[in-house]
């Protein structure tokens, strides 16, 4: 069989949408709707939350090419300083200016006077006149797009508690752009606990109406899809126990869809089928590179004693028990919970049954056991 060479379809980068989004249509078929049914529909202050590598900012890039498949503009931001600002002087101008002739004006600056003796230079002051914020800009925007089926989208990834300020006063302004049921939409994305520190604060009201949505794993039969197709669209197959591995392997999670996809087409890219073997190499490279590029991420944020819990957590083969987390750590069950259901909130574990839990995304429990002294913590 002479050599295959075709370039890797997948893109396990944050934030990179894959080559076929699974799992996630009823969720963009509903915003779409959302945009048709006109304003006050629900659908148009919506927030999508998961916890890393669940497919947040994909999701963000898929409601917006679902916007403008129904002519929508699109902002599209991160929730970083300086937020309204580039919303305000960035953003809003050129959608202004493209679709505002009459927005450029024309007026006498100067005068001279016939064979070159001089003459006046009057220029006028407009003393009261106002200076157009983000609100006015907006406003002026739907305005301008009223009445022709179409509106004006923006889009908010890394939604956080440290920007709430910004966030505030550009939520009140949606909010009142909303009451002149101007044609408008709003979309955040952020992690399960960053959502709720903002949904906490009683002037986010608005936030706190907005449509939510909790992206978690995707289902086998969709993992599969997203694997194969991708592949066979490539011009190359995939083996059946291969891909069964492969699907397995992801555990549902999105982000490792796309990294274990990459990981087994490089084992031999030269070769027109994916192998077994390929697939058994490239899920075992798939599930070290998730270590660092997720698991570490998220242990940064985890306190000492939410490490400790994790550690002993890490000590079971499957779920465990939150009693038995409480002995092993020699705290009451009542204090093992207050960790149990912070770490539940941020999505690093999830309920597993009645007093029970488990690690949120495949792979942890491995990676602590490997980059932790677990022995440290007793019987």
């Amino acid at each position: 069989m002479g050599a295959f060479a075709a370039r890797n379809p997948f893109k396990p980068s944050f934030g990179v949408s894959p080559p076929l989004l699974v799992g996630r249509d009823e969720l963009i078929e509903e915003f779409g709707e959302a945009l048709e049914d006109g304003s006050g529909a629900p659908g148009r202050a919506t927030l999508y939350t998961g916890g890393r590598g669940t497919g947040k900012t994909v999701m963000l890039n898929a409601v917006q090419e679902q916007a403008r498949s129904q002519g929508w503009l699109v902002i599209a931001e991160t929730a970083t300083p300086g937020l309204l600002t580039r919303l305000t002087d960035e953003h809003l101008p050129p959608l202004l200016a493209e679709r505002d002739p009459a927005g450029k004006q024309r007026r006498l600056s100067g005068v001279s006077a016939p064979g070159g003796l001089g003459g006046a230079t009057w220029e006028t002051t407009e003393l009261h006149r106002a200076s157009p914020g983000l609100r006015s800009r907006i406003a002026s925007l739907c305005g301008l797009l009223a009445g022709s089926g179409t509106g004006l989208l923006i889009t908010v990834d890394e939604l956080h508690r440290k920007l709430s300020q910004e966030l505030e006063q550009l939520c009140t302004i949606v909010q009142h752009a909303f009451r002149e049921e101007l044609e408008l939409a709003f979309v955040g994305a952020g992690l399960p606990s960053a959502v709720s520190d903002l949904l906490g604060k009683g002037v986010l009201t608005f936030l706190q109406r907005a449509e939510r949505y909790e992206l978690g794993r995707v289902a086998d039969s969709d993992v599969a899809v997203a694997i194969e197709r991708p592949i066979v669209q490539a011009g190359r197959t995939i083996d059946a126990d291969g891909l069964a591995l492969a699907v397995d392997a992801t555990a549902g999670y999105p982000f490792l869809i796309q990294l274990v996809g990459h990981r087994i087409w490089r084992m031999h890219p030269d070769r027109r089928e994916i192998s077994l073997g390929d697939a058994e190499a490239g899920v075992e490279e798939a599930r070290r590179r998730l270590g660092s590029l997720v698991h570490g991420a998220a242990l940064k944020e985890c306190s000492d004693v939410d490490k400790t819990f994790l550690l002993a957590m890490a000590r079971d083969d499957g779920p465990s028990a939150i009693a038995d987390i409480a002995k092993r750590l020699d705290v009451s069950p009542a204090y093992a919970n207050v960790y149990r259901a912070r770490l539940i909130e941020n999505r690093v574990i999830e309920r597993a049954g009645h007093g029970k839990i488990d690690f949120a995304t495949p792979g942890l429990r491995e990676y602590l056991r490997e980059h932790a002294a677990i022995d440290r913590l007793g019987g």
